[in-house]
Formats: C-alpha cells, sequence, structure tokens
C-alpha cells in the first residue's frame, strides 16, 4: 500500500510500466498461450477420483443377460419404424406397457425461424413416448432419466432396443430408491426440449406442446445413449451441453470406472487415450483431445441430448457406441451391464451430484485440468488490455512539457467532445442489433427479390450486414463534431479495451473456452491498433483478426483435429453452415453465443475498426 500512497514511487511505477507496456503486453500474451498449450502436460493435470462417496466403489455385481434380446427389439423397432414412416408410437406404447411401465406419450409441434436444409425440415411434429419405473423402496420424490433418441433411418434402432431391454430387467430389481424414466423421443433435440419443458411446466423457447399427463420425482441425473450397431468396438463420453456447460466430473469418473471394470474400451472427443504422456505423441494426443473440447464447448450448442438437461442443473451425459476398425469388441451384454452398473451407482445418491468440479478441462478420461490451472492462461491475456488502457489514461492525462518560463512548449491538446466518442459507440452497437435482427425479419423479403432459399437469405443478409458494418461506423465522429482530435482516438480506445477486458471476462467465467477463443484473436488487435500504423496492412491485421475470422479458423481446425481436413472452399460452406446453425440453435434452444457475438463483440470489434481510420 506504501507504494501506491507515495506520489513519487507511485509516478515511478506508473512510468516503468508505460515505459516497457510493449514488451511486457508480448511476454503476458506468449506466456498466456503456452500455458495453455502446457496443460495438457501431465504435470499440469490431476488424475479423476471420486468425489461422491455414496459412488466410490465399483463393487456392485451387474448381471444384465438380455443383451441378444435387446438387439432383436431393436431390429423389431426398426421394422415398425420403417412401416410407419417414423416413430411407432403404438407399437412403443405396447411394448413398454408389456414391461410393466406407466406409459405416457406427449406431441408437440415447432415451427423454425427458417429451414433448416441440413436435416431438411421447418415446421416439426412429433410425439415423445416415455415410461416410468416407479421406486418400489422410496417415496418417489426423486428420479433417473434413461433416452435413447428416434433417429431417421437405421440410427439409433439398437439404443432404443437396450433401453427397451434393461427396462424389463429393471423391473425384475426391487433395490430402486428413485424413480426411472425411459423415453424415446423425436427429432433429437427438439422433443427433449419440448419433454424438458413440459416435465418442469416452463416454456422459454415458444414451442407448442401437450401437457405431461405422468411425472416422476425430482429428476436427479440423466443418461443419453446413442448406439447404431449390434457390435461396438469403443465408447465414447459426450460432456459438452448449450452454452458450454459441463456436468458435475464425478458422472465422467463413473463412467470411466465401469469402462474399467468391465473391460470396455471407452474415448473422449473420439481420442483413445495413451499412457506414454512424457513422450511427444502422447502430449500430442492430450492437446488434441482438449483442445477439441475447447472448441466444442466454445460453440455453445448441445453435442447431444444431454445437453438441454444441464439448463435445469441435472447432471447429464450421453454415450455413443462407435463401431471403427479396431479388433476389440463388446457385445450388447456388457454395454447394458455397463448402464445397469451406472443406474445402480446414480440410485444410491442421496443428494445431487456436487462434491466434484463443474469447471473442468479434459486432455484425456483419467486426467482432468481445473478451474484453478486454466484460468490463469486467460488472466494472461486479459493483463494485456489492462496494460494497454494504463498506458492510454497515463497519456491522457499526461500535460504537455512546461518550459523554465512557465509557458508551455506546445498548445495543450484539445479535449474530445464527447459526442465524437459516444457515435462510434453507439453506431457500432446499432449494427450490432440489425445483425442480430435483420437476418430472420428480412427473408421474406429477400427471397421474393433474389433467387435464394429462406435459410440462404438468413446467412446471407447477416454477412451483408457484417460486411456492411465496416463502413457505417468509419469516421463518424466527423458526422457531430468535425475533425477527430489526437485525444478523441486516445479516449474511444480507451473505452474500447475496459469494454473488451470486461465483456471476455464475463464470458469466460460462463464459458472459459469461448472467452479464450476470443482473446487469443481480439486482444492483438485491440492492443496494437492506432491511426497511425499503415492502413492497408493495419486493415488486414484487423480484418483477419475479427470474430467472423476467427469462426473460420476455429473451423478449420476444428476439421483437422477431427482427421478430416477441408480445402477453404468447403471451410467456406461449412462457415455458411455453422453461421445457419448458430441462428437457428439461438431460436429453438436459447444458445447464448449468436446473441454475444451480434450485440458485443461485433460492435466492440467495430470500435477497434473506426480507430483505426480515425482522422
Amino acid at each position: 500500500m506504501g507504494l501506491l500512497s507515495d506520489p513519487n514511487r507511485r509516478k515511478a511505477l506508473t512510468s516503468l510500466l508505460t515505459r516497457l507496456n510493449t514488451p511486457i503486453c508480448v511476454v503476458c500474451y506468449l506466456a498466456g498461450i503456452a500455458w495453455f498449450m502446457g496443460l495438457a502436460f501431465e504435470p499440469f493435470t490431476l488424475r479423476t477420483y471420486m468425489s461422491e462417496n455414496a459412488m466410490g466403489s465399483t463393487m456392485v455385481e451387474e448381471r444384465f443377460p438380455s443383451g441378444e434380446r435387446a438387439l432383436a427389439t431393436g431390429r423389431e423397432f426398426e421394422a415398425n419404424k420403417k412401416k410407419v414412416g417414423g416413430m411407432p408410437v403404438d407399437w412403443l406404447v405396447k411394448t413398454m406397457q408389456a414391461r410393466g411401465l406407466e406409459v405416457f406419450t406427449q406431441s408437440f409441434t415447432r415451427t423454425l425461424p427458417f429451414p433448416d436444409e441440413n436435416k431438411e425440415r421447418f415446421m416439426v411434429r412429433g410425439t415423445n413416448v416415455y415410461g416410468i419405473l416407479r421406486a418400489p423402496r422410496a417415496p418417489r420424490t426423486e428420479a433417473l432419466v434413461f433416452t435413447a433418441p428416434c433417429s431417421p433411418g437405421n440410427s439409433n434402432n439398437q439404443a432404443v432396443g437396450l433401453l427397451l431391454g434393461l427396462a424389463q430387467y429393471f423391473r425384475s430389481q426391487i433395490y430402486w430408491a428413485k424413480d426411472i424414466i425411459f423415453l424415446v423421443n423425436e427429432h433429437d433435440l427438439i422433443g427433449m426440449q419440448a419433454w424438458l419443458e413440459g416435465y418442469h411446466h416452463t416454456n422459454i423457447t415458444g414451442m407448442s406442446f401437450t401437457p405431461l399427463q405422468g411425472r416422476a420425482g425430482s429428476i436427479q441425473a440423466a443418461l443419453s445413449l446413442e448406439l447404431s450397431s449390434d457390435v461396438i468396438t469403443s465408447l465414447d463420453l459426450v460432456l459438452e451441453g448449450l452454452n458450454g456447460q459441463l456436468p458435475n466430473l464425478d458422472l465422467a469418473n463413473l463412467f470411466h470406472a465401469f469402462c474399467q471394470k468391465l473391460g470396455i474400451l471407452c474415448t473422449i472427443q473420439g481420442k483413445l487415450q495413451r499412457n506414454d504422456w512424457d513422450s511427444t505423441e502422447g502430449y500430442t494426443v492430450a492437446a488434441q483431445t482438449m483442445t477439441l473440447m475447447v472448441l466444442k464447448q466454445a460453440s455453445g450448442r448441445p453435442w447431444g441430448d444431454h445437453g438441454l438437461f444441464l439448463r435445469y442443473h441435472i447432471e447429464a451425459a450421453t454415450i455413443r457406441g462407435i463401431n471403427s476398425f479396431r479388433h476389440y469388441k463388446t457385445d450388447a451384454s456388457t454395454l447394458g451391464r455397463l448402464f445397469e452398473g451406472m443406474f445402480r451407482k446414480l440410485n444410491n445418491l442421496l443428494e445431487r451430484l456436487h462434491q466434484s468440479y463443474f469447471f473442468y478441462l479434459m486432455p484425456s478420461l483419467s486426467h482432468f485440468v481445473s478451474i484453478g490451472y486454466y484460468m490463469p492462461a486467460f488472466g494472461l491475456l486479459a493483463a494485456i488490455l489492462l496494460l494497454r488502457a494504463l498506458d492510454l489514461w497515463v497519456q491522457i492525462g499526461n500535460p504537455a512539457p512546461v518550459t523554465q518560463d512557465g509557458v508551455s512548449e506546445e498548445e495543450p491538446p484539445s479535449s474530445p467532445g464527447v459526442l465524437s466518442v459516444l457515435t462510434p459507440i453507439v453506431i457500432s452497437h446499432l449494427t450490432g442489433v440489425a445483425l442480430y435482427t435483420l437476418p430472420i425479419l428480412s427473408q421474406e423479403m429477400a427471397v421474393e427479390h433474389f433467387p435464394v432459399s429462406e435459410t440462404e437469405a438468413v446467412v446471407l443478409t447477416a454477412i451483408a450486414i457484417y460486411t456492411a458494418g465496416l463502413a457505417l461506423p468509419h469516421n463518424t465522429h466527423r458526422l457531430i463534431s468535425g475533425e477527430g482530435t489526437e485525444q478523441g482516438w486516445r479516449v474511444l480506445k480507451l473505452a474500447a479495451l475496459l469494454y473488451l477486458a470486461v465483456l471476455l471476462g464475463c464470458t469466460a467465467l460462463i464459458n472459459f473456452s469461448l472467452g479464450f477463443i476470443l482473446a487469443v484473436t481480439l486482444v492483438p488487435a485491440a492492443a496494437c491498433v492506432t491511426p497511425h500504423m499503415p492502413k492497408s496492412l493495419g486493415a488486414l491485421s484487423v480484418v483477419l483478426l475479427s470474430p467472423g475470422c476467427t469462426i473460420l479458423y476455429c473451423i478449420f481446425l476444428f476439421q483437422d483435429l477431427q482427421e478430416a481436413p477441408v480445402t477453404l472452399p468447403e471451410c467456406c460452406v461449412l462457415f455458411l453452415s455453422v453461421i445457419s446453425q448458430g441462428i437457428l440453435d439461438h431460436a429453438l434452444y436459447g444458445s447464448l453465443v449468436y446473441p454475444l457475438l451480434a450485440l458485443f463483440v461485433y460492435p466492440c470489434w467495430l470500435l477497434l475498426w473506426n480507430i483505426l481510420f480515425w482522422k
């Protein structure tokens, strides 16, 4: 405190920070990137462990014997699905009733804001079928959910068969202390959203659905199964949910523990963990796995049906069966015993999962990186914004040098007018509002005047507004107060730096991955942009570090890590698909990534663009 309260020491510290501002910022940026890349190295990770005592041991005997019968049920489900051309509701109701469940249905309707060309749908109508196995030894105040989506074609038929087989087996057991809900939802996430809103008596997405006639207790946990083959070589665990939410780490630990017990090959992000952590290959696989998790989490979309449960504070995960080239095979009976063991452990819970981590990254299923380890990487990047803001603050408040006669050597800089600073800020945010609202509102007009589909109209309108925004705030301060002052761009940049620091900080607290990715590209642009740099080079640099180009880089990186690299034209096609899917995810499920980028990140970047062309 003495250092800051003493004017001489404070002045010396400020002088040091301003004199070495650029080297310190460069070191912070490189250190932040290096810190993040080092998180996949074993000394920076922690071994996973079970925090919940009720699930600390896998000493239960799994006896599920009906794997082949479950596969036969799946084939029967597939035949009935082909017969009716969709969800075989009547067959599912009869089959669940024959297994002793209380069976109910829910109809729902959802009109999309524009057609989803990826799945070729606009008006979605469907029915969810669910059966409740009542707990024989408890007051029925708590419940678990086991769900399998009814997917089009030949997908996921085996998952429904295994779900029905487990329902029949669970019905014969007497140790259940929680209700178990077996749910088959139609139209994947839309059907799941309708069922969850009906179960919790909410309607936050404007969907039409019939009220649920049967309910169980408060849902404690949920598992979703995706299985499309009779033989499985490995199981992949999917954790990323809506807006980057993750389930409690103990749920992933439980899955990993039972896979090890039953000898099932398990992966995360499709990557099989290696034991040679100290080798280059081992580190590379761990870094790829962690980066894939960051990219998926930053997208804000739910990567499985489980992703929508997390909004209601229900710990959930999706388990996806993989049939690949590996020689190791797992039969349906072993998969059934895996789910039997997991549900028996979840059945033992006396309270919700809460003792383990909710904020983490996983380079493998046996190691994780806690929030205390990965947040310093973001903090180093955010510190650059504060250091540059401090430098600007000193420049703005530093008076002109004075001679011995008390006369200033040069005229003091004129103070910028309030309107000259506020005008770019207001117009930039109005452009962001247009980017958020106009693509959907103007799709009918675009279809009438141009030979494009509704989806193309929405995406192209968004791109047009994004591009037009480069000209709208350009030197808008001159509309009010004439020529901009030297102090004016400094004040505007100071406001932009502080605004960006607060924005990225709040984003990182909610979704670290999204905040970190935005910081990697936006922080250099915000730190370096000035009106005195070469305009062509500066414009190219700022555009390459824009939010739109950041999405393009993420698509390239994601496809490369998925071992499906794409060319530039293919990446541009995927870019258009990502834009349309982001708008749809916001309208259908409440994803916050698109409004965050349109209403806050893009206007903040436009302020940097305006600073570059300040005159």
